[in-house]
């Protein structure tokens, strides 16, 4: 059956495709339950199933005597893999060349393609779709969440001719390419984005003189009387430098007893448990009105010694964070107090004003740069789902 043969005119003129016939996996797929038992002397690949359907991954490579669990299974490439919890989060996929001859534990199934009747490549793009996921949730809502190989192979597929879904992958993967590609050139300008600030910042402090940070931007506390009838609306910093947000407001009844203080546009704010992971953060002029628990310490620079931006990027290079972490002791998880005291102690560089001026200027518009990238990959991220959508219509 030629193109032309497989489509038909509809009213406005356009052409719509017949339905594809809808296909058990039973009829494409096989079970495959195979075990080796492990050498202690070998070395072995582990794979991992990445959740939300992005595919499978080397997890390590480790020697036998360090695995306990003797029986494992040996992955193909090409076969699909399914995670016996992790399923009904997308834990599943094809598993990649690089990958042929790792292991995984029993926990995992595998299937063999029947390479006659299905591509493999249009089987795992067709896994990415919420009308393979939904069926897979479906099985995985009942008490016992697990997913059998029964289940698997009870799944459908839409199969057109082995013809036309290779056409179809070319498409998709001329498609995926151009999306990874543009995330790549959107790294690559963040990278050098930030290599740049660096560079930046180095050549601003040279030869800068050092001083306490308690001198150069002293702590400030704004306490306010909590009313029950009023709502406070708080802010949060998120750890790695990626800034403030907002919380929801708490009525003055759920305050209860939490000491709380206010919070400025322009305040240098540490979270004080994990400062040491950078959640460092400039108070930012849509962040005004809200406030802050007793956990931060809120800094106001002396406005003719220092800026808060140029000292807030020094807290969260790698100097900045290794001073912090030896001022934040303890050890309960995560939870590591930075001291009053010691932060006040800390030295920071302090070059001329218009020096650290103009390094804000730069840090400014690279902020923007940036927001714009992740407008561009918030739009983009969409893309891919609705191309599969269509390709799976067969309207690609």
């Amino acid at each position: 059956m030629n193109r032309a043969q497989r489509t038909a005119p509809i009213a406005n003129g356009k052409t719509a495709r017949p339905p594809w016939p809808s296909t058990r996996l039973g009829e494409v797929l096989a079970h495959r339950k195979e075990f080796i038992r492990i050498d202690d002397t070998v070395e072995y690949l582990r794979c991992r199933v990445q959740l939300h359907a992005k595919g499978i991954v080397l997890r390590d490579r480790v020697e036998g005597a360090l695995i306990k669990t003797k029986d494992q299974q040996v992955c193909r490439a090409g076969e699909f893999l399914v995670a016996e919890i992790d399923a009904k989060v997308g834990g599943f996929g094809v598993v990649p060349p690089e990958l042929t001859g790792s292991i995984v534990s029993s926990h995992y199934f595998l299937f063999v393609v029947d390479s006659n009747r299905l591509d493999q490549r249009f089987l795992d793009y067709y896994s990415k779709t919420p009308a393979f996921r939904d069926q897979v949730r479906a099985q995985g809502s009942t008490n016992y969440a697990a997913i059998r190989p029964s289940h698997v192979l009870g799944y459908t597929i839409p199969l057109p001719p082995l013809p036309e879904q290779r056409r179809i992958v070319a498409k998709l993967d001329q498609v995926a390419s151009k999306l990874a590609e543009a995330q790549r050139l959107r790294n690559s300008v963040r990278a050098s984005a930030r290599q740049l600030l660096l560079a930046s910042f180095h050549i601003s402090v040279g030869g800068a003189p050092w001083r306490p940070l308690g001198e150069v931007a002293p702590l400030v506390r704004r306490p306010v009387t909590v009313s029950p009838a009023a709502e406070y609306p708080e802010l949060g910093i998120r750890s790695f430098g990626r800034g403030t947000f907002h919380k929801p407001a708490l009525s003055g009844t759920e305050v209860g007893g939490k000491k709380l203080f206010r919070l400025l546009p322009g305040d240098l704010i540490f979270n004080n448990v994990f400062a040491w992971e950078g959640a460092v953060a400039v108070a930012r002029d849509e962040d005004a009105g809200r406030f802050g628990s007793h956990r931060f310490i809120t800094c106001v620079p002396n406005p003719e010694t220092a800026t808060s931006p140029f000292l807030c990027f020094y807290f969260l290079t790698e100097p900045g964070l290794a001073v912090l972490s030896k001022a934040s002791p303890g050890g309960a998880g995560r939870n590591r107090t930075l001291g009053l005291a010691a932060l006040s102690e800390l030295r920071v560089p302090v070059p001329s004003l218009w020096r650290q001026r103009e390094f804000d200027l730069l840090q400014g518009t690279i902020a923007k740069l940036a927001r714009t990238h992740d407008t561009l990959e918030h739009h983009s991220g969409p893309l891919m789902p609705a191309i599969l959508d269509r390709a799976f219509k067969g309207e690609l």
